[in-house]
């Protein structure tokens, strides 16, 4: 399969969220790491959103995706109530792996706090690379 790259020019998923108090250090700005949990949550609704989910993928299709690689540009900081807005889309697709593209933002003013990228591989669920099932690259895909 040859590498396809998103074509959509709006995010293909926006998932809204409060930033909770257990989120943030003690000056009430968030802990960096939970960007890439904020990621997740964006990476999980937008498959749920392309009509398919993680738990269909590892039970009835014995296709996981782990993250290989992961990078984050932060440029603002999120704090304790603020309203955020994650948006996610498939970056690129090519053979067994997959990229996904993430933005945070501020929902009262649009600032841009985070900026960043997974890379998975698919796998089965003894971690052997395989191809990612045709029904899944087809709904990802738009065909």
């Amino acid at each position: 399969m040859k590498e396809q790259s998103s074509s959509r020019n709006e995010p293909a998923s926006e998932v809204r969220l409060r930033v909770r108090y257990a989120e943030t250090d003690q000056m009430g700005v968030v802990y960096y790491a939970n960007f890439l949990v904020w990621f997740e949550i964006g990476r999980v609704e937008l498959l749920r959103q392309l009509g398919f989910d993680y738990k269909t993928m590892e039970v009835e299709d014995d296709c996981f995706i782990p993250v290989v690689e992961v990078s984050c540009r932060y440029k603002a900081p999120a704090r304790y109530d603020d309203e955020l807005i994650i948006e996610t889309q498939v970056a690129a697709m090519r053979g067994a792996v997959l990229k996904f593209r993430y933005r945070i933002l501020r929902a009262n003013d649009a600032q841009v706090l985070a900026e960043g990228e997974t890379t998975h591989v698919v796998t089965d669920r003894t971690l052997r690379k395989r191809a990612l099932p045709e029904k899944y690259v087809q709904a990802i895909c738009g065909t």
